[in-house]
């Protein structure tokens, strides 16, 4: 029986896990509204924002899989608290930077800290979270990137300046850090049992819950295609609203204002979908939501590809949002079901890793294509999409079926 002491102690990890994915989602919106005073001060072009993106998903990409292999010997409490100040560094450096290649570093380190947050959270998340505690975190994010504009927003109209905006969330950043340093042992009580750092030899095969080498992880074809499953998730995602206003207003014959709202009605219906099949999640089933998120997903997906009148493919893209809501964070939860849980941590570094760069790579060689041709081939690329992450998801979950995990 739980005591009220032990209720206060989960509520205060859990609290403190929203606030993180809030944190990780406020430098993205900063970005977006403070870059053009920062590109007019530091007197460089427009496009010099791609050197920021580019530093900032290399260290996102390093750090996600490095922390998800590094858990078991570092902690989840001091990976976050270490990861989170680092972050807090580097937006620091970002409020100070006096020229654009000091900003590129900063924007490595801000990936470095953002992908090993964003693991260790996932992974601590996947064995200590509900269904609907995971929906809420990822819906956080979103939350995150939603306060962000307005923060450097409010600073622009005081006339303070963009580096007052990063200042702050620096400031922010550093009191999480302190939060988590202060609660290193609550979050190792009640981190649940997983893989053991894999450098030293197996002290007993047979038992799942002894240390697991690298290579028996690395072997599992679950893992791999669990990850193939994240990288086109995340390409859907961000496809979909990088490229539907484009849709919308060269194909569809929608002004570019209502194209506008249509874009962001997106991304708040995947806000809406993790908040309300937080609820759903826990009745029906993770694997039930889950599947019939996915099949949503292709559905939306297929609206958006029949030619037809504008709200058509709003409706289509609406019907992505929601449905995609639930996805990335019940694949997280269920991770340790198709790879166990000794090597959960590992695999979810990876697959936060594989999302970042199907994120990446997919949207922008979705967007050449549309160069080439017209973009009209955003509708059926979706659905192709969709079709490859369903299927892929059910190759992950057979081949876990026909390889036991080893132990080790």
């Amino acid at each position: 029986m739980s005591t009220p002491s032990r209720r206060r102690t989960g509520l205060a990890v859990l609290v403190l896990a929203y606030l993180a994915f809030v944190s990780l989602g406020l430098p993205d919106g900063l970005l977006g509204v403070g870059w053009p005073s920062i590109s007019a001060e530091l007197t460089v072009p427009t496009e010099a924002v791609g050197l920021l993106l580019t530093s900032g998903t290399v260290g996102y990409l390093v750090s996600s899989v490095v922390a998800g292999f590094s858990i078991a010997r570092v902690g989840v409490g001091w990976l976050l608290a270490g990861s989170t100040a680092l972050a807090s560094l580097a937006l620091a450096g970002y409020a100070g930077a006096p020229e654009l290649p000091i900003m590129i570093g900063c924007a490595l380190l801000l990936g470095l800290g953002s992908g090993a947050v964003d693991a260790g959270l996932n992974a601590y998340a996947a064995g200590a979270f509900g269904p609907r505690q995971m929906n809420w975190l990822h819906a956080c994010f979103g939350l995150g990137v939603a306060i962000g504009p307005l923060v450097m927003t409010t600073v622009l109209g005081a006339g303070l300046g963009w580096r007052w905006g990063y200042g702050i969330v620096a400031a922010a950043q550093a009191g999480l850090a302190l939060a988590f340093v202060l609660t290193v042992r609550t979050w190792e009580r009640r981190r649940p049992a997983a893989a053991v750092d894999a450098d030293e030899p197996d002290r007993d095969p047979a038992t799942p819950a002894g240390p697991v080498r690298i290579g028996a992880t690395l072997a599992l074809p679950a893992v791999w295609f669990g990850a193939l499953t994240f990288a086109v998730y995340v390409a859907i995602e961000v496809a979909a609203g990088l490229w539907a206003f484009l849709l919308l207003t060269e194909d569809r014959g929608v002004s570019a204002t209502v194209a506008g709202l249509c874009v962001s009605l997106y991304w708040g219906s995947l806000f809406l979908g993790r908040v309300v099949q937080g609820f759903v999640a826990e009745r029906l089933g993770t694997r039930t939501v889950l599947l019939g998120s996915m099949y949503a997903m292709a559905l939306g997906s297929a609206l958006v590809a029949v030619p037809g009148p504008g709200w058509l493919a709003v409706s289509g893209l609406a019907v992505v949002g929601f449905g995609a809501a639930a996805v990335f964070p019940l694949l997280t939860l269920s991770t340790a079901e198709r790879v166990g849980q000794q090597h959960a941590d590992r695999t979810i570094g990876l697959q936060i890793g594989a999302s970042g760069l199907g994120g990446a790579i997919i949207p922008g060689a979705l967007g050449v294509l549309i160069g080439r041709t017209s973009v009209e081939v955003l509708g059926p690329a979706l659905l192709l999409l969709s079709l490859a992450m369903i299927g892929l998801y059910w190759a992950s979950n057979r081949r876990a079926a026909r390889h036991p995990v080893p132990a080790g």
